[in-house]
């Protein structure tokens, strides 16, 4: 990973929460009702942090709960901006950074609590003074994002790195996106944190004193090609949770093991998200699958494509390889892939057509099994 130097990103991003929609990124974590409880209850708070459900809690706790909730959401409800800071954690962060100098209805609010009972209702009472205040809220439920259980808590910080690059990094050139690390578990803030340097233009904190610490993106690229590609097949099968080995040499940080299986680790799929489209925009790789291969024409076919499509293309070609690997059945096609039989002999020996992008000039993917196995004949124009 180096670090490289953009003047006018820099001059851009110091502007861009006053200049531009804000979308805040605030883990979410139990201080709300640790604040409102009393000593005995605050114990039963922390006694029943990674119960999944209600149900899950024993009933004198439950009873003991039950009445801090009610009395967080009564506090919060009729506080305003100040008395807010003081009872949670996490307004403490957003009203800090905002200082009341935006619209609510230019800021989305992304609240990530674990999917736990306590967490669900803590994020919940918070979302509601944020609407309340006018803002735009979502939720989202973390499975398994508690420390608990190790293994399972890896696999939760992939799901999240996943998450981040499908989801938080298109917000990235609309809107001047804060990952606001003052609530949440200090498990959570410092993923993020690291998170926030390929996901965020800033970071924020709180300190105990109440000063804001504002960490701002560093211009990083990441540096990991030649391991990627030294170990494509690996990254490819696993980044599509096809069963998929890890070769010698491969760094033990890059994937997780768990009931006899692989899968990219928090840090793998960091690095397939950071290097995959520049690795894709190159040319056609080989198949990923035994189940899928190319037939004498189909590298020609696809000779001269610009790098935005050859990126579509060696997706689309991962996405059929997890199709075929599934059952490969028309009916359980992906509705992108579109894969199904043709109808009468257009194009011989092909015998079912796919997907491969629909927008500028259409083109479809055309091919024919032999056994178990799918060719790939041609890329054409739709028919």
């Amino acid at each position: 990973m180096e670090t490289v130097k953009e003047p006018s990103a820099w001059a851009a991003e110091e502007t861009g929460i006053e200049k531009r929609p804000c979308y805040i990124l605030t883990p979410c974590g139990t201080s709300l009702l640790t604040n409102v409880a009393g000593e005995g209850e605050r114990a039963a708070v922390i006694r029943n942090s990674n119960c999944p459900r209600r149900e899950d809690i024993p009933p004198a706790d439950l009873e003991i709960l039950e009445q801090v909730i009610r009395r967080a959401g009564s506090a919060l409800a009729g506080t305003g901006p100040a008395e807010a800071k003081h009872l949670s954690a996490e307004l403490n962060g957003i009203l800090s950074l905002l200082k009341g100098s935006r619209p609510p209805g230019s800021v989305f609010h992304q609240l990530l609590c674990t999917d736990t009972f306590l967490g669900r209702v803590t994020a919940e009472i918070v979302r509601d003074w944020l609407q309340g205040q006018g803002a735009f809220v979502d939720i989202r439920g973390q499975k398994d994002l508690q420390t608990a259980d190790m293994a399972s808590f890896q696999w939760a910080l992939s799901d999240l790195t996943a998450w981040c690059s499908e989801t938080v990094a298109g917000y990235l050139q609309s809107h001047h996106v804060v990952f606001n690390l003052t609530g949440g578990f200090k498990s959570v803030q410092g993923f993020l944190l690291t998170l926030s340097s390929f996901y965020a233009h800033e970071a924020v904190y709180i300190f105990e004193a109440g000063g804001l610490l504002r960490i701002p993106r560093l211009p990083v690229r990441m540096d990991a090609e030649a391991m990627v590609l030294e170990h494509l097949i690996f990254f490819r099968r696993a980044a599509g949770n096809l069963a998929a080995r890890p070769e010698h040499g491969l760094a033990e940080t890059m994937y997780l093991e768990m009931d006899g299986g692989y899968a990219l680790s928090a840090w793998g799929e960091l690095v397939w998200n950071q290097t995959r489209d520049d690795i894709y925009g190159r040319e056609i790789y080989p198949s990923p699958s035994e189940r899928l291969c190319y037939g004498p024409a189909f590298l020609k076919s696809v000779a001269g494509l610009p790098a935005d499509r050859k990126r579509i293309l060696n997706r689309r070609i991962d996405q059929l390889a997890a199709h075929l690997e599934n059952g490969g059945r028309t009916e359980a096609s992906p509705a992108s892939l579109d894969f199904k039989p043709l109808r009468g002999r257009p194009c011989p020996p092909s015998t079912h057509e796919m997907d491969a992008w629909a927008d500028k000039a259409a083109h479809r993917l055309f091919g024919h099994f032999e056994g178990a196995v799918f060719i790939l004949d041609c890329l054409a124009e739709h028919l």
